[in-house]
């Protein structure tokens, strides 16, 4: 099911096996109302005592076949023990990765699954090329990075790196004190001097952030890191060590491809201005304006559904329930400085180029809000020397 900021499930996204579940029986099940309780939800890394945060490219298989298993069992009749049943999907998901496997398959057909390497080669050049320190920290082996480096940057990949760590244990890494730096050598083994100093160059495997910071005097805000998960790449290092933060979220370059569509903005001006009008006019009570705020009501729901249908059937964007924004977006905006669909993003602006924040306007301050300008719903002084920001 799909969850907004504010600990409500969107109503029309909850399944069971690949069943959707009746509003109704959501509201039941939560005791009458759509909130889910704090204690119940996710804790910090997205893993709660009964309600796991799916939010990453590993969350697609295991939720299709946590998806499909259910419903083979539904369908069948078959009684079954839904916390083994998660235990088994979470442990096959995690053993295909741990044991190397996906990385074997990627390996054989590095063409179909590894994407962007030009745009990717672009952006490192551009930054070392600008004075830029470049540091990457994976908990992938160093056989899988070499051969997927080599495929994207060249086989010098490591002169753009003043820092290589391999399996790093993220998150504990930024963590975790008591796991000391090793070197490796060309062949993958092991070296057992002491780490003094991280060398251009050379590949160390697991470590501590603390250990880093103090070999390297990378602190704060002076430090980018970029990374594509909001607990293991980003969330300790806003929260403990102030670094500024980017998170790559793939699927924002299909959402934007939407909302740029002329259906959604004429479905999404439309839906503001019918909830200005019903916001407006809800103090006409008689009978013939309770008929027409019905069906406003009703248009503004098939709206929104129609709406929600452009990202995806089941679920909508990613971004957004109806009105809120998602629980997934909380986090994002909280553990990221900036978000993107991708690194070669960054290729469209200049290396001294200055993201400003946006102003969010705040509900005190919502006569400014497009709905309401639309509308005409609330007056506010000097409004009309102020239409030019449409």
């Amino acid at each position: 099911m799909k969850i907004d900021a504010f600990h409500y499930v969107q109503l029309g996204t909850a399944y069971r096996g690949l069943q959707p579940v009746p509003d109704e029986e959501v509201i039941d099940l939560y005791g009458g109302t759509q909130h889910i309780p704090l204690y119940q939800m996710s804790g910090f890394y997205g893993k709660g005592p009964s309600i796991k945060q799916f939010m990453d490219i590993f969350s697609l298989p295991e939720m299709a076949l946590l998806s499909c298993v259910v419903d083979h069992f539904l369908g069948h009749g078959l009684e079954f023990d839904q916390a083994h049943l998660y235990k088994d999907v979470t442990d096959a998901i995690r053993d295909v990765h741990v044991k190397g496997l996906m990385y074997q398959w990627i390996e054989r057909d590095m063409e179909k699954y590894i994407l962007r390497g030009d745009e990717t080669f672009a952006v490192l050049s551009r930054l070392v090329a600008h004075g830029k320190q470049l540091f990457l920290i994976t908990n992938s082996p160093f056989s899988f990075v070499d051969k997927g480096m080599r495929h994207m940057v060249g086989a010098d990949w490591r002169q753009l790196f003043d820092v290589v760590i391999v399996q790093a244990d993220k998150p504990s890494f930024f963590t975790d004190r008591r796991k000391p730096f090793r070197k490796l050598d060309e062949k993958g083994s092991l070296h057992w001097d002491r780490i003094t100093r991280l060398e251009k160059g050379k590949i160390y495997r697991q470590g501590n952030l603390f250990d880093f910071l103090r070999l390297t005097e990378w602190r704060g805000p002076r430090v980018l890191y970029f990374g594509d998960h909001l607990y293991s790449d980003l969330a300790d290092l806003m929260l403990r060590h102030g670094w500024r933060t980017g998170a790559i979220i793939p699927e924002l370059e299909r959402e934007i491809r939407i909302i740029n569509t002329e259906q959604y903005m004429h479905s999404l001006t439309w839906q503001q201005a019918l909830t200005g009008l019903l916001e407006r006019m809800q103090t006409y009570q008689d009978a013939e304006s309770r008929q027409v705020l019905a069906a406003w009501m009703k248009e503004r729901q098939e709206l929104r559904c129609i709406t929600k249908a452009l990202f995806n059937a089941q679920f909508g964007s990613i971004f957004r329930t109806f009105h809120n924004p998602t629980y997934f977006s909380r986090r994002l905006v909280r553990f990221s400085d900036l978000y993107m669909a991708s690194l070669s993003c960054l290729l469209n602006y200049r290396v001294d180029f200055t993201f400003y924040p946006r102003r969010t306007p705040l509900q005190h301050e919502a006569p400014l809000w497009m709905d309401q300008l639309c509308t005409g719903c609330m007056k506010t002084p000097f409004l009309g020397d102020m239409a030019h920001i449409r």
